[in-house]
């Protein structure tokens, strides 16, 4: 009876761990050593197998959850490559094909819904362990120790990223514009969005174009 209590207890861990902190089993030796945990405790309960379907559930999430990690990871790390100077780019465009925004959403509550949809995808990459990593990495700061073993996630910088990015463009389409009326235009219509994203619930799009 201790030894089931005991077991039930372990199974619980190792699940809210596994699916909390996903990245603490990215490495070989860590994964190892759960699956050796995973197959001493199966041991126990080799009648029914129901000890052997939740630890292969578990597993099974696991690695589901650090494939698609590793699948975002790639796709943000595509877009860290480095940009050719746009304003060439500019310049040897012809004039008609360089479109503003307003030329491709002129609808204030359809862009301010973009960009939440864009946040949204932000913030649901961001995990706990990423939070911890900037306490471990202050505490290694405070210590003056190198935390070499640490795994960098990037999910909160590509987060402050993507605020940076839109401040630059919402800056970039108000001064592009040549002729005062157009600009007055497209500094209302960045405000009405503003506006939109603020009704949304979408404070940070809304921060980074003010």
């Amino acid at each position: 009876a201790k030894l089931k209590s005991f077991t039930a207890k372990i199974i619980q861990l190792l699940k809210e761990w596994t699916e909390t902190f996903p990245y603490d089993f990215q490495d070989e030796k860590s994964m190892k050593e759960l699956k050796e945990i995973a197959h001493r405790i199966t041991q126990y309960d080799e009648e029914n197998g129901t000890v052997k379907k939740i630890i292969s559930q578990m597993t099974q999430n696991l690695l589901m959850a650090l494939s698609a990690r590793s699948q975002y990871q790639e796709i943000r790390e595509k877009f860290r490559q480095p940009v050719t100077d746009k304003g060439t780019i500019l310049k040897t465009k012809p004039q008609s094909t360089q479109k503003d925004i307003l030329s491709v959403c002129c609808d204030p509550l359809i862009l301010a819904q973009q960009l939440t949809y864009i946040e949204l995808e932000r913030v649901s990459n961001i995990y706990p362990e990423d939070l911890m990593q900037i306490v471990s990495h202050m505490d290694s700061l405070d210590n003056h120790k190198c935390r070499g073993d640490v795994t960098k996630t990037y999910n909160l910088e590509a987060y402050d990223n993507w605020f940076n990015c839109l401040s630059m463009l919402v800056a970039t389409e108000i001064c592009r514009v040549v002729k005062k009326k157009q600009r007055t235009r497209m500094v209302e219509f960045f405000i009405d969005v503003a506006r939109e994203c603020f009704n949304i619930g979408n404070f940070n799009s809304m921060m980074a174009i003010i």
